[in-house]
């Protein structure tokens, strides 16, 4: 009897383990390939915020003393907010000072408390101009044109009409070099590539404008005289 009973739980023992129905998790504890994937485009976004964060932490500081150094705008900034790196722009040639900086601050907070609190003042008794030097990009932003460099604002403008359909903004600059050119912008119509026959020009102090107005208004870009005033 006790032989019996035994080949019966025996059995039933086998039959359990070979029939017993398959456990499934809920789908939200499985991590397959769609999870997989989200996480990665979650990654790439945050990554694209961080890159886009960066640009909106970045200063211009413009028409300072040809006198100061990195670290001496470094310790005036960092009084308004955590200075992440300072790095005042010299001349190629001459090595002197172009009056000018560019500050990387540690958050976008700081970036924006330094210009509140920066920009109109006085350094070595000259009025300086602070701005945020590119806007975070946004999603479905137009990717740049060939010959097309990212564009650096400036307080320091001038407007350049009359130009040729074939001027990128990289020939435009590089024609304006000689005038200490910071950066250069052709207008594009919109929606498309084209460009609209103007564009703009940065520099880094006033004397630098009335310069650039001086040599290059009328002067032959391509074949077409431009015209160059201050914007």
């Amino acid at each position: 009897m006790a032989s019996l009973l035994s080949q019966c739980n025996f059995i039933s023992l086998t039959t359990y383990n070979n029939f017993k129905p398959k456990t499934t998790l809920p789908s939200s504890l499985v991590v397959g390939t769609s999870t997989t994937r989200r996480f990665r485009r979650y990654v790439t976004v945050s990554e694209q915020a961080t890159a886009n964060s960066a640009a909106v932490r970045k200063l211009y500081v413009g028409n300072i003393p040809r006198t100061v150094s990195n670290d001496e705008l470094a310790q005036i900034v960092q009084e308004h907010g955590a200075v992440e790196k300072a790095e005042v722009m010299y001349d190629k040639y001459s090595g002197r000072s172009r009056r000018f900086a560019f500050v990387t601050m540690k958050t976008v907070e700081d970036a924006n408390a330094a210009v509140e609190k920066l920009n109109g003042t006085e350094i070595g008794g000259r009025e300086i101009k602070v701005n945020i030097t590119e806007k975070p990009l946004t999603t479905g932003s137009v990717s740049l044109q060939a010959g097309e460099s990212e564009f650096v604002d400036s307080p320091y403008k001038v407007y350049v009409g009359n130009l040729a359909k074939n001027v990128t903004s990289d020939s435009l600059k590089s024609f304006f070099e000689k005038g200490k050119a910071l950066s250069a912008k052709i207008s594009r119509v919109p929606g498309t590539t084209k460009s609209s026959g103007f564009g703009f020009v940065t520099f880094s102090s006033d004397e630098d404008v009335e310069a650039a107005i001086s040599s290059f208004n009328d002067a032959l870009l391509e074949g077409k005289k431009i015209r160059v005033n201050k914007a």
